[in-house]
């Protein structure tokens, strides 16, 4: 199957492709310390990918479950906690490239495939470089996250492929949050309000 784009609303208030960095303030276990990559976002709601927390599994569970045969390095690759919908779905967030029967082209360099070729073909080293195994994802309602934003849960910045796929895992939350300027050492877990 081709390759299909995500329809974006034409709105400056679209945060498809941004990062959701989670502020100190947020307590939530799930997101504390979290960064999203939003996937989609319209006015019915936002789904998105937590890509900063490895589980205790490893892309060789999926492989051996699978029963495909796998090069070790590619089964070292850590599986990610994208979120509390749907934990036992898996997405692979990837470069763009490559033809995979279930993928959503998010950008011209960012897809999203949910298709077991995609698992096949990275066991053996054929697969997207850099690719991210996430298990669940992340969802909201129509104005939800808007609110979340409003209430300072969130600070929002344009997503960074440096950061997506070449920045190490406990890296991220402060390397995507310094795109703004801001250094989460620095912050404070109580927001203020004037």
């Amino acid at each position: 199957m081709a390759t299909k784009p995500f329809l974006h609303n034409s709105s400056g208030d679209n945060l498809s492709n941004h990062f959701l960095i989670a502020m100190p303030g947020l307590h939530d276990p799930l997101f504390a310390n979290s960064i999203t990559y939003i996937c989609e976002h319209s006015p019915e709601g936002a789904m998105g990918l937590v890509v900063n927390r490895a589980m205790d599994l490893h892309m060789s569970d999926i492989f051996e479950q699978m029963s495909l045969s796998y090069d070790e390095k590619y089964g070292r690759a850590p599986i990610l906690a994208g979120g509390p919908v749907h934990t036992q779905r898996g997405f692979i967030l990837h470069p763009t490239g490559g033809i995979w029967q279930s993928t959503i082209q998010i950008t011209p360099e960012i897809s999203l495939t949910a298709s077991k070729d995609i698992i096949a073909a990275l066991a053996t080293g054929q697969g997207p470089e850099n690719a991210l195994f996430v298990l669940g994802y992340s969802g909201w309602g129509a104005g939800q996250l808007e609110q979340e934003i409003k209430e300072n849960s969130w600070l929002t910045v344009p997503a960074d492929t440096d950061i997506l796929f070449r920045t190490p895992l406990e890296q991220r939350w402060h390397a995507a949050a310094l795109r703004l300027g801001i250094d989460m050492n620095l912050m404070s877990a109580q927001a203020g309000h004037a």
